[in-house]
């Protein structure tokens, strides 16, 4: 293979990075933040789990955003990909957690800009609702598990040394599949602007399992988000798990199941085939924001607490971190862009 080839695809590696330096928070930054589980042993969870996700269910999410604006060229999706992992590396270091779907939608609407292609509206305006939706939905599931469980709780008598290994244990799977569902919806910000132009070719392990190109991509992305947990994620960790609300176990694990399943409604295949196959709208298939998700869930619980326990002005501070990102990314790519073009010869676009 190319160098030069090589050399492009760390753009993405570097977004994956990023990816999981920040959203590793939302996966497991509740079970860190209350003390439930080691960071350590969360970020080891988290990273195999997230590369799973990534290769197992990654394709679904990859086909909505390619709908934005299809990159034809290597060094057009490296631009993307480098100019949304800087945008939220910028976050990261200030301890927001934000969202990767938004820096990379930034960044493919900065490359449309760049080269006078059309943007997709309709997938765009899909892709901001579920901005929207998002932490919205998360936080009603929130609010809905919080008081069954308070009620099953309520009604029996657990007792305290067996409610914390109960929860300890529903934190670590609750995580594990946060994770999963992270790399399955989340794979396309990372690896996605790559698919149609993969320079991979198809690998067969002596006709027991095939690879195609693109499960080599999301393989590389979800080995680059694991890196991220392990190395970078533990500031954004503790954000999402003290500075926001306090959360007692229990909350955090419902926290955190809440925010999984929102990202697997939206990566899920099956699912959206299985609503289309009874005639109810089918879920489209976006790359979502964990970030807002997490955040939402966490809010649920606050306002049925009352909301005086939400810290506001943190709120405050990750949603205007929201606003602002996609913009930053759109900046970030026609920089990088003209660089790439004017400085360095490449070709960004066709």
């Amino acid at each position: 293979m190319d160098l030069t080839i090589l050399v492009f695809l760390l753009g993405g590696l570097f977004l994956g990075w990023s990816l999981g330096a920040n959203d590793a928070a939302n996966v497991f930054g509740t079970a860190v933040g209350t003390r439930m589980i080691r960071f350590q042993t969360a970020a080891i969870v988290c990273g195999v789990f997230v590369i799973l996700g990534a290769v197992i269910s990654g394709a679904g999410t990859t086909a909505t955003l390619g709908k934005l604006g299809s990159i034809n060229a290597m060094p057009g999706a490296f631009a993307a990909c480098v100019a949304a992992g800087l945008a939220v590396y910028l976050m990261t270091k200030s301890g927001l957690p934000v969202s990767t779907t938004q820096a990379i939608v930034g960044a493919i609407v900065g490359w449309n800009i760049y080269t006078g292609s059309s943007t997709n509206i309709q997938i765009l305006v899909t892709i901001i609702l579920t901005w929207v939706l998002c932490p919205v939905i998360a936080g009603l599931i929130a609010m809905f598990f919080f008081i069954l469980t308070k009620k099953l709780l309520q009604t029996t008598s657990l007792h305290l040394l067996r409610l914390d290994a109960y929860t300890r244990t529903a934190l670590l799977l609750a995580g594990a599949f946060g994770a999963y569902s992270l790399g399955a919806n989340n794979i396309a910000n990372v690896m996605g602007v790559f698919v149609p132009i993969s320079p991979f070719t198809e690998i067969n392990f002596m006709n027991i399992l095939t690879l195609s190109s693109t499960g080599q991509l999301f393989l590389l992305g979800g080995i680059a988000i694991a890196v991220g947990v392990i190395t970078y994620s533990k500031r954004v960790m503790l954000t999402v798990g003290n500075d926001l609300l306090k959360l007692s176990p229990v909350a955090a694990f419902i926290v955190v199941f809440s925010h999984s399943i929102v990202l697997f409604l939206f990566a899920s295949q099956g699912i959206s085939n299985f609503l289309h196959s009874i005639n109810l709208p089918s879920i489209p298939l976006v790359p979502v924001s964990s970030s807002q998700a997490i955040v939402g869930a966490v809010i649920g619980i606050g306002l049925l607490k009352g909301g005086k326990e939400v810290k506001w002005d943190i709120a405050g501070k990750i949603a205007i971190g929201w606003v602002v990102l996609p913009i930053i990314a759109t900046l970030l790519s026609l920089i990088v862009l003209f660089v790439l073009q004017n400085i360095f010869n490449q070709i960004v676009f066709f």
